[in-house]
Parts: structure tokens; C-alpha cells; sequence
């Protein structure tokens, strides 16, 4: 879409928004709340500059017609290779839809692929990245876990000269010495924190009451929503009234309670939320859902997390989300594949990271994925087939 027309319709959502918080204040009022607060979202936006930095960059990430910006030369894809992908847990949508995607184009190059699923726990972890180095397999992803819990591993590995790529295995894309991985896959966790606060103060005309919902106790997580609040902070009308910290192996049992909270000490002027993971607004939902908010909001939920299906069909449904930061993980998935392909032909990593890109019902089109065009045509032109 050209940027007049996507500036329009971005400022038709943000309107469609506004008279829906307005609407909630004025049923607020109605059921006899006395905090008046609601109205925050109503009046001029007080960060000119903030905001229009905000719109212009939403705009950008809403964007579905960006073309391809990955590679478009390296070497031709070798033969015979057998790749092992370790998984932290495939219950886990995320890494399973990076392996997915490393499925799919190892079978365009004529490689062997085998998933070893960790089952989520440290010992299973261990074990699996143990089964997969006795492989002797050409590479190793290292798929949705930290190399550092498997130190002996990841040593053992490579004293046999066996490469490996991490998929979210560290917080920065690219390379890494310590671990030693040849590169690793994943969106920048500063453009993710930045947008997805950035959508906030778009989406709220620069006035939102907002919560964060953090797991402080995974550093990367807590970067992230530091991040994701240094932002937020750039508009001195954006309201931070909590950041809260659950545990991710609790959300299910502390959100529910957590979000009850929120809603009875803030009331109305809670508006719009950003989690780090998609999941807690799965959780947040009952609660939400039991003290009357409308699933459209507010309070408006932008998750900065992977978004997996379940987020997609609740952003699609207007069930208590309103957007999601996903990452492309089919995309993910061939990247790594044409990774390991310059790994083995002696070539330096790509150096490529997806763009950061922003789903909502309005864009996604009843997808279950962020799934971005060009890039299999690209890396079909790199590899000769």
C-alpha cells in the first residue's frame, strides 16, 4: 500500500480505538466508578514528537507488501548433509515453527533434517544435545535454549568440528565467540521493545495508562521490558502505572490474580498493555473477560513475544489482544539453512535479520503466522534450485 493510504488507515484504527476507550469510560461512569480517569486516551496528544516518531514507524512495521531485503548472493547449495535441530520444547510454538521452517528448505537442498526435543527441562536439554552430537551430524541448531546450559556440549561439539547455529540461543543476532555459535537467528530484541511501545503510544494518541508484564527473573525478558519502558518514556503523557513481574512458568496461576489486581487499583485508567510473551494475555484473558472488559479493550494488548497461532486468533477475534510483534519463523527456519550452507562452504554469515513487523486483525488477513513474501525465492536463487 502506498504510505497516504496506510497512514489513513492507521489513523482510522487509532480513532476506531480512542472511541472505544471513551465508550468503556463512559460504562465505567455508568457502573458508578469514581476514578474519572479513563479519559487519558481523549484529549491532545501531549508528546507531539514522540508520537509522530511513533505513527511513522507503526506505519512502516504494519506494513504486509515489504519486499524481500535478505541475501541475494552466496554459495550454491552443497549436498549431503545432515542437520540435527535441538529443541528446547516443540510444545513451545515458536521453536517449533522455526524447525518447521528448517524442515521445509532443507528438503529444497536435499539435506537431512532430525528433531531431538528437549521437553522443555534442563536435563532433557542436556540429553537431547548430547544424542545429537554422538549424530556426528554436519550441524547443529541449538533451538530456543541458552549454549551456556550446555557448556560441555557445546564444547564436545566443537572439538568434533561440528558448526552450530542457535535459533533465540542468545539475545543478539549474528555470531558469537562465547558461546562459540557461527551465527544466530533472531530479530533484534531493541526493535522489538521499541515498536511494540511505540504502537502504544500511537494507538493511545500519545495519552495510554500502561502496564508491562515482565519475567525479571530471565535477564533477556528483563532487557527487553526495560527497554520496552525507556520507550514509553519518551512521551511524557504515556502513564506507566505498573511493570509486573511473573515468573513465565507461572503466568498461568499468578495472571489471572496479578491482572485482578490492576483492574481494581487502576480501573479506567488502565488502557493499553505489553507483555514480553504473547502468553500472558492467553492468561489474562478469564480475568479480564470475568470483571466485563470488552475483548476489543480496553485495556488495548500488544504482545513483543513470538506470536504463535494462539495470539494470532486472539488479535484475528479481538479476544483481549489487539496486536503482536511475531517473528517469521518459517523465514527463521530457511535462514538457517542457508547459514549452515555458507558454514560449510567456508563463507562468513549472512548477517541478515528480519525486519521487525507488527500483525493486528486489520493486516493479518486470518493468518496464524507472520510469514513474509520473497524470501524463498531469494534463497532458492542463492542455492541453484
Amino acid at each position: 500500500m502506498n504510505s497516504a493510504t496506510g497512514r489513513t488507515g492507521f489513523r482510522s484504527r487509532t480513532a476506531a480505538m480512542t472511541l472505544l476507550v471513551a465508550a468503556a469510560v463512559l460504562a465505567g461512569c455508568d457502573r458508578g466508578s469514581s476514578n474519572g480517569s479513563g479519559d487519558s486516551t481523549t484529549g491532545p496528544v501531549g508528546c507531539p514528537a514522540a508520537h509522530s516518531r511513533a505513527e511513522d514507524a507503526v506505519e512502516q512495521a504494519e506494513r504486509t507488501d515489504v519486499p524481500w531485503n535478505g541475501p541475494t548472493s552466496g554459495p550454491a547449495a552443497v549436498s549431503g548433509r545432515s542437520i540435527v535441530y535441538v529443541a528446547q520444547t516443540m510444545t513451545n510454538p515458536g521453536v517449533a515453527g522455526a524447525a518447521n521452517g528448517v524442515r521445509e528448505a532443507a528438503r529444497v537442498v536435499g539435506w537431512n533434517v532430525r528433531v531431538i526435543d528437549g521437553g522443555g527441562t534442563p536435563a532433557g536439554i542436556q540429553s537431547a544435545f548430547s544424542q545429537a552430537v554422538a549424530l556426528r551430524p554436519s550441524g547443529i541448531v541449538i533451538g530456543g535454549f541458552d549454549p551456556n546450559a550446555t557448556s560441555r556440549q557445546v564444547q564436545q561439539a566443537g572439538a568434533a568440528g561440528i558448526p552450530l547455529i542457535g535459533w533465540h540461543a542468545v539475545p543478539a543476532p549474528g555470531p558469537s565467540d562465547s558461546p562459540r555459535l557461527f551465527t544466530n537467528v533472531t530479530t533484534r530484541v531493541e526493535d522489538v521493545a521499541r515498536i511494540s511501545a511505540q504502537w502504544i503510544i500511537a494507538a493511545s494518541n500519545g495519552n495510554a495508562g500502561a502496564v508491562v508484564f515482565t519475567d525479571a527473573s530471565i535477564p533477556f525478558a528483563k532487557y527487553k521490558s526495560d527497554l520496552i519502558t525507556k520507550e514509553l518514556a519518551t512521551c511524557s503523557s504515556v502513564d506507566l502505572l505498573a511493570s509486573q513481574n511473573i515468573p513465565i512458568p507461572d503466568a498461568s496461576s499468578r495472571t489471572p490474580r496479578e491482572v485482578s489486581s490492576l483492574l481494581s487499583r487502576f480501573g479506567d485508567r488502565w488502557t493499553h498493555s505489553v507483555a514480553i510473551n504473547d502468553l500472558y494475555f492467553a492468561d489474562a484473558a478469564p480475568a479480564l473477560r470475568a470483571a466485563g472488559r470488552p475483548g476489543e479493550g480496553p485495556p488495548f494488548n500488544i504482545g513483543a513475544g513470538d506470536g504463535d497461532p494462539s495470539a494470532f486468533q486472539r488479535v484475528n477475534s479481538g479476544q483481549y489482544q489487539a496486536a503482536t510483534v511475531p517473528e517469521p519463523l518459517s523465514l527463521q527456519g530457511w535462514q538457517i539453512i542457508d547459514e549452515f550452507n555458507r558454514a560449510f562452504s567456508g563463507r562468513p554469515a549472512s548477517g541478515y535479520v528480519a525486519p521487525v513487523h507488527i500483525s493486528t486483525a486489520a493486516n493479518s488477513e486470518g493468518d496464524s503466522t507472520w510469514d513474509p513474501e520473497g524470501y524463498q525465492e531469494g534463497y532458492r536463487e542463492i542455492w541453484g534450485k
